[in-house]
């Protein structure tokens, strides 16, 4: 009966051993994608302030033009697509820190020990493990292990707390940009719904001017003033050309307008 006893007690501590080692590989994945974030999100940050001063640049030497139109709409879109990824991310990380201090706190109960959220709030905010572990006594492996959860949950609270502060100020000036470029954005939608129908237009247009274009030729060949409709009849088909190129640069615009619309476009900031 001892022997089964202690051999149970052997079990007990090699499973929550083995959790732990499983816990501190998710651990370690999780903190390698929150630096890969970070890393990633100043990177696109950077790019988007390079747009951004090229726009300026441009704006200040009095240069309008359609490429520059549709690279201040693509950069307010990726802008504000980009903060809400990173508004995201931070929800994420509030609520994954509130999962930690929820296990904190159900760890300290098993402890014998009770804390009201205002309490746990309080001894987080003091950066020392030890008062979480204050009375707690490690007699048996399971003691042993609840300690050295609170401390990793503590740990990580930490670490989410500096990643949150480092992403701040990052976070503040797009949000910042994006605010200021709210009625920009707000137009995107209505130029894109005109500038299709306006395309539309233009074909229909095209048609029409080319089914003209047929029937004159067939009138006038034998006309008398067959030169002077040869002159028009072609006059007519650079109209028709000059028809199709519009059709043709709207249908690129809309295009860089549609681009634009995917979050982080490879074609449009990288």
């Amino acid at each position: 009966m001892q022997i089964t006893s202690t051999t149970a007690s052997q079990v007990s501590g090699i499973i929550l051993v083995i959790a732990y080692s499983e816990e501190v590989e998710v651990k370690q994945e999780l903190e390698d994608l929150m630096a890969d974030i970070k890393k990633t999100a100043n990177k696109v940050r950077a790019k988007l302030k390079v747009i951004e001063q090229s726009i300026e640049q441009e704006e200040h030497a009095n240069k309008s033009s359609a490429d520059l139109r549709i690279r201040k709409t693509q950069h307010s879109t990726l802008s504000r697509k980009f903060v809400e990824v990173m508004t995201e991310y931070n929800r994420t990380q509030t609520d994954y820190r509130e999962r930690c201090k929820g296990r904190i706190q159900r760890q300290l109960e098993i402890t014998g020990r009770t804390t009201t959220n205002e309490e746990l709030e309080d001894m987080l905010e003091q950066g020392n493990p030890a008062v979480f572990t204050q009375g707690i006594i490690m007699e048996t492996q399971q003691a042993k292990q609840t300690l050295a959860d609170i401390e990793a949950r503590h740990a990580d609270i930490i670490k989410l707390e500096t990643s949150i502060r480092e992403l701040h100020d990052m976070f503040m000036d797009m949000a910042m940009l994006v605010e200021n470029q709210g009625e920009m954005i707000d137009r995107i939608e209505y130029h894109v719904e005109h500038a299709v129908d306006y395309v539309q237009t233009a074909t229909q247009d095209t048609k029409k001017a080319l089914k003209y274009q047929s029937k004159a030729r067939r009138a006038l060949h034998d006309s008398p003033v067959h030169s002077r409709a040869v002159f028009y009849i072609k006059s007519s088909s650079a109209n028709v050309l000059y028809q199709v190129f519009i059709g043709q640069h709207l249908k690129s615009f809309l295009n860089a307008v549609k681009c634009s619309s995917h979050a982080l476009c490879s074609k449009c900031v990288l």
